[in-house]
């Protein structure tokens, strides 16, 4: 179900004229309160926005948003000296894999590589990553998240479209 809702408002997105535009990158700052600070983002919560640094667009159909080629965010670091999993849960909506053909996603914590993952099929996805532990420190972690390719602008949708996320986080 959630799948051919993905599918339908890609669609509706390439013939819509009118996109908003992503967020500017944002420099990771150590929050007053880093208790406020989430090691899950749902994407669409509100409480997220504060996290989401960079590559992010508006928020679709109350759940997901779409990304760029080039994305990051700011995670709540787990206990010092415990080994963490990232994940990230996107989509892969069908029509975007057609015209890629597979999708390369890599992500970095403090300019440390977690390793590529491609992806040659369409719909959910997860990727996941150990961070060892002194990549992990302080109170907050920067994620960049980087895709070997996204649909550039065109006068369908005046966005750059990496992939759809639903959620990012720490376990």
């Amino acid at each position: 179900m959630r799948r051919a809702v993905v599918i339908a408002i890609f669609l509706l997105n390439l013939a819509s004229c009118s996109r908003r535009q992503s967020s500017q990158d944002l420099p990771l700052v150590e929050e007053e309160h880093p208790e406020s600070m989430l090691s899950t983002l749902h994407v669409a919560d509100p409480k997220a926005v504060p996290q989401l640094l960079k590559g992010w667009h508006a928020v679709e159909q109350g759940s997901w948003r779409w990304t760029e080629k080039s994305f990051a965010v700011a995670l709540k670091a787990p206990p010092a000296g415990k080994p963490t999993k990232l994940q990230l849960k996107f989509i892969i909506p069908p029509p975007l894999l057609a015209r890629l053909q597979s999708i390369t996603l890599n992500a970095s914590v403090n300019g440390v590589s977690l390793g590529p993952q491609t992806y040659n099929q369409a719909g959910d996805q997860t990727y996941t990553r150990t961070i060892a532990p002194a990549e992990a420190s302080g109170n907050l972690i920067r994620v960049d998240f980087q895709l070997d390719k996204a649909l550039p602008p065109d006068n369908r949708d005046k966005r750059e479209l990496g992939v759809v996320v639903t959620s990012v986080g720490l376990e």
